[in-house]
């Protein structure tokens, strides 16, 4: 017979039958899977016997002749004898005899009691299952619960739905997260050829094959962009990681932009049919807005600029959001050198021009010779054979708006705009201002993912949560999707207009990313000459782009002659003059190089101060002449990247240090007093009695507990630094900037 047969008649498990078969011998071993009939006969007897357990059916007894295995008697006390064929053998009361009970054969439960045989179950405590609440007559021994040595691990429920998998997992995490037991995940890898133990890594690939093995369905987790892609603005680099399944049609973010007074505003207000205008100051746009406009279901995003210097702004951090150009233009006055700026802008950046021709229904208006204007710089119209739409409008009247709406739809379906809205946000802020009740506030426009109410943000050089989320309307929104606008709240600082926000796991992670943006910050914020020529020589550029500013039209048509007639530098850099105009250089043009990434050249005009500085700040490179030869002679040095400018460096200032307190390679803290000048998160040189004796450079400052810009002097600072060196007290730290200038 079987052993689990056995079990199954006496109701136990197979286990606790073979703990049973531990405690007494009866001539067979636990690890036995059959065992001969009689001998599992007197098994059942004893142990039904024992635990009063009332069988289900009457055993039959062997023939007549055949032995009969029974169970032993259980010594009742010491001096009981054992029978065992007429062999009577004394137990002592020492003797392993009262411990365990041998079976050897014909053994008889003459008089065994039935005292005997549930004091000795007392005594052994095993475990039992199915055990009848009938008892036979007799004294009932109260038994005392055992705790369980052991305890039952609950089952791992597999995952339904979709999991987000890192790029790398360990096989024990990827259980874990797809409830699959470990044993099971370690035989659908080896099936696959892969040789995994339960902490080994797995690549994300390998793991949604044995996902798909498993029938579980899995996406890769989106990672958090780096600092540099976040300062770069390069959404599209942002979000190429995105997998290609999960992206979804969003709504197009149209930039409207032109003249002055040629009636933006008039535009989207007959668009949103709200009257914008009027409550505005002289009926021009004061700050950037954006809106949702719904078109026949489907949803456009406007954003309403001051011109196309906010377009630029962003566009110069980085911050490339716009799909689509409205370039508006009053058919009754034609374009005008904003406008034509705004051209420039938009081809730069290569975005769809849609050219909406305002105030049709006015005396004088001339939409064909608006048309040649349009030709001249580049836009030539559909109805002349080219690809730029030209819709004949009115704000006023709304002739012509629905016309606009619908090439709008139909461009956009074109450029086939989809985004992941189940990612981490990223958003880039089009206008932000310190509220009187909310504090910092910042218009954001979602580029992809969906933005939560209380989710963790960073945001340039600040970070927060978000408290609320207003629309254009002042509803209150609990979330928004991608190309969804709307105004938070939470941010700890003024975010600055173009800066990418994006959502961290939570506070200390935030921390964690604004301390290294601010960090590749410092570092970015010098670029200038050098760099660009760096970069020129490197391959990293393959054009060169130029503002071009003169004071005559002349002198600008003769220097845009001669630049495209300009060869290719020696590592195929070409020249392209993305914008020229008349008139002194400023901040409009520096904004545009900073843009493109380019340069200014003037011939004949100045600079200010002013725009001086806001060159330095972005890094723009201005160059003037008043010899046309000379201009062309350093564009062509330029191209083969033979100019090499002068590098020079300014002494910020001195701090000695009084304490060292924590050190870890090369990251370490100090602290100090600054003597002169101020210190910021630069390069240093380490002076020990006058002597240079390292370098290392600064990368957070503190007072107190207050994170600083600068060490001023006269005050103690404590400074965590980037260095080797084995500081001492009384070194003193000299501070350095580096900038190239061009030679005289």
């Amino acid at each position: 017979m079987r052993l689990v047969e056995v079990a199954k008649k006496l109701g136990m498990t197979g286990q606790t039958l073979r703990k049973e078969l531990s405690e007494v011998d009866f001539g067979i071993k636990p690890t036995d899977r059959e065992i001969p009939d009689q001998i599992a006969q007197g098994v059942i007897r004893f142990l039904a016997r024992k635990h009063n357990i009332p069988l289900e059916e009457d055993l039959s007894m062997p023939e007549s002749g055949a032995e009969m295995p029974v169970v032993p008697p259980v010594p009742s006390s010491p001096d009981q004898a054992v029978k065992v064929e007429g062999v009577a053998e004394q137990a002592a009361p020492d003797d392993e005899a009262a411990k365990k009970v041998h079976v050897l054969r014909k053994l008889t439960l003459e008089d065994v009691s039935d005292d005997a045989v549930r004091a000795h179950a007392a005594r052994v405590s095993l475990p039992t299952r199915g055990r009848s609440p009938q008892r036979r007559s007799g004294p009932r021994l109260q038994r005392v619960p055992k705790k369980r040595e052991h305890t039952v691990q609950e089952q791992i429920k597999r995952k339904e739905g979709v999991v987000e998998l890192p790029d790398v997992i360990t096989v024990k995490e990827f259980a874990e997260k797809t409830g699959v037991q470990v044993p099971e995940v370690i035989s659908a890898l080896m099936k696959n050829g892969v040789m995994a133990s339960i902490n080994q890594n797995i690549d994300f690939d390998t793991a949604a094959i044995v996902a798909s093995d498993l029938n579980i369905t899995v996406r890769k987790e989106q990672a958090e962009a780096s600092a540099e892609k976040l300062l770069a603005g390069n959404l599209e680099a942002l979000l190429q990681e995105d997998d290609p399944s999960l992206l979804l049609p969003r709504a197009p973010i149209v930039t409207v932009m032109g003249h002055v007074d040629h009636g933006k505003t008039a535009i989207l207000d007959a668009i949103r049919k709200s009257d914008v205008a009027a409550g505005e100051a002289g009926g021009i746009t004061q700050k950037i807005g954006a809106y949702e406009v719904a078109h026949e279901g489907k949803s456009l995003t406007f954003l309403d600029t001051p011109g196309h210097e906010a377009f630029t702004s962003m566009r110069a951090r980085g911050a490339q959001i716009t799909d689509i150009v409205v370039l508006v233009v009053a058919a009754d006055e034609g374009i005008k050198p904003t406008t034509i700026e705004a051209i420039d802008h938009a081809k730069d950046a290569g975005v769809p021009i849609i050219v909406a021709l305002n105030k049709i229904d006015r005396e004088g208006a001339d939409p064909d010779r608006i048309r040649g204007q349009l030709a001249e710089h580049g836009l030539q119209p559909e109805e002349w054979g080219g690809k730029t739409p030209v819709v004949l409008c009115s704000a006023k009247t709304g002739q012509g708006i629905q016309d606009l709406l619908e090439h709008i739809v139909l461009l956009a379906e074109m450029e086939e705009l989809r985004a992941n809205p189940e990612r981490p946000a990223v958003a880039t802020v089009i206008e932000s201002h310190l509220d009187s009740s909310l504090g910092p506030v910042a218009s954001i426009i979602v580029n992809a993912g969906s933005l939560h109410v209380g989710d963790v943000i960073v945001c340039g050089v600040t970070f927060g949560r978000v408290k609320s989320m207003t629309d254009a309307h002042g509803k209150r929104k609990d979330d928004v999707h991608p190309s969804g606008t709307v105004r938070i709240s939470g941010l700890s600082e003024v975010p600055e207009v173009g800066d990418i926000l994006q959502v961290v796991q939570d506070d200390a992670e935030a921390k964690k990313v604004l301390l290294h943006i601010q960090d590749v910050r410092e570092r970015q914020k010098k670029r200038g000459l050098g760099d660009l020529i760096t970069r020129l020589s490197e391959g990293k550029m393959h054009v060169l782009k130029i503002v071009l500013k003169a004071d005559s039209v002349g002198e600008i048509e003769a220097i845009r002659s001669s630049i495209a007639k300009t060869e290719r530098g020696k590592d195929g850099v070409a020249p392209k003059v993305v914008h020229s105009a008349v008139g002194n250089i400023s901040e409009s043009d520096v904004m545009m190089a900073a843009a493109s990434d380019g340069i200014v050249l003037g011939f004949n005009v100045t600079v200010s101060v002013h725009v001086e500085s806001i060159a330095r700040t972005y890094g723009v490179e201005i160059r003037l002449y008043d010899v046309i030869y000379k201009l062309l002679d350093d564009v062509k040095s330029l191209l083969d990247g033979l100019i090499e400018p002068e590098e020079e460096e300014s002494v910020m200032g001195h701090l000695t240090i009084r304490g060292i307190f924590f050190r870890k390679k090369s990251d370490q803290v100090v602290g100090g007093l600054v003597t002169d000048g101020i210190l910021k998160r630069v390069p240093f040189r380490v002076l020990r009695e006058n002597r240079e004796i390292g370098t290392g450079r600064i990368t957070s400052i503190k007072q107190v507990e207050k994170d600083v810009k600068e060490a001023k002097e006269g005050k103690e600072y404590g400074l965590r630094i980037e260095s080797s060196v084995d500081f001492a007290e009384g070194d003193v730290l000299e501070a350095y900037t580096k900038e190239f200038r061009k030679k005289a």
